[in-house]
């Protein structure tokens, strides 16, 4: 990798929330981004304050461009753009994504799949565009914007949980096939932040009254957190700066301790079951062949 002064990171959604805190966070280290957005133009006032003239080296220091994550053609003009203007990119953040909340019965196949185009697909598409770049400098390191809903399943929000847990299961292959590469994955997972998350999400065009006291209390939940959120974005911006700082990076890196709290109970909660059905698990050998279970 280059340089702190000199590292190119190429990030997404970058007109709200983590996107621009990050943008901002990483522009203020004196380092270099390339901010895509559908709505370029929410950047120009970083564009105005880091852009011509304001590096020392390429004349500019942030790249403001269009890209809509659902569509090939706007993720293959970006990333070849940033090459072209910066010779690299050692930092990708795929952080463009939304929320689909309600019941799973209550969801439509429409808005499911428009989900998974942008959680999956669209940071998918983006990652695999970007690769050939970082083999070839043998460098570089993916941060993938998940949430606390990728690592634990919340009645009201299985889509969008289903959605993440997809992101973090490629996630976690890829860190094993690029790890010899010279390359990093790092999983963010950030419990309730201070962005429009909250007063942005889709919620179902009909629910269904059984699902009142736990789809809908979770829909309630996110409606009177908005603009209440405990957790910084600025903060989170800075702690995912330090993770791809570290010399050993997480692959998981969890921010709030919502989150935190969340993750240790379903940790605890996986183990009891682990325990508790150690014997089935186990017996489901054919007569005879050896199996070997962690404890004897």
């Amino acid at each position: 990798m280059t340089t702190q002064q000199s590292r190119v990171w190429f990030i997404t959604g970058c007109s709200t929330g983590f996107g621009r805190a990050l943008t901002e966070a990483v522009l203020e280290r004196d380092e270099i981004v390339v901010a895509t957005a559908r709505q370029p133009d929410k950047l120009n006032d970083l564009v105005l304050q880091y852009g011509v003239g304001q590096s020392p080296a390429e004349g500019t220091r942030i790249l403001a461009l269009p890209l809509d994550v659902t569509k090939s053609s706007d993720i293959q003009t970006a990333v070849s753009q940033a090459i072209a203007t910066f010779g690299r990119i050692d930092v990708l953040v795929n952080n463009a994504g939304y929320g689909v909340f309600g019941a799973v019965e209550e969801v439509s196949d429409a808005d499911v799949r428009r989900q998974f185009e942008t959680n999956v697909y669209g940071a998918l598409n983006v990652t695999r565009a970007v690769l050939p770049h970082l083999r070839r400098q043998r460098s570089g390191h993916i941060l993938n914007i998940s949430s606390s809903g990728g690592f634990i399943g919340f009645a009201g929000a299985g889509i969008y949980c289903a959605s993440k847990f997809a992101l973090e299961g490629w996630s976690e292959a890829l860190a094993k096939e690029v790890a010899s590469l010279g390359i990093h994955v790092t999983i963010i997972e950030p419990g309730a932040f201070r962005t429009a998350f909250n007063g942005t999400f889709v919620s179902p065009n009909q629910s269904i009254d059984d699902y009142a006291t736990t789809s809908g209390q979770m829909l309630q939940w996110l409606q009177q957190m908005n603009g209440q959120q405990p957790g910084d974005p600025h903060k989170a911006a800075i702690a995912m700066i330090q993770a791809v700082n570290h010399p050993n990076p997480p692959l998981r890196l969890v921010l709030g301790a919502d989150t935190l709290d969340a993750v240790y109970a379903k940790l605890e909660a996986v183990a009891t079951d682990l325990a508790d059905w150690k014997n089935i698990s186990i017996n489901t050998a054919f007569d005879g062949v050896a199996v070997s279970a962690i404890g004897g």
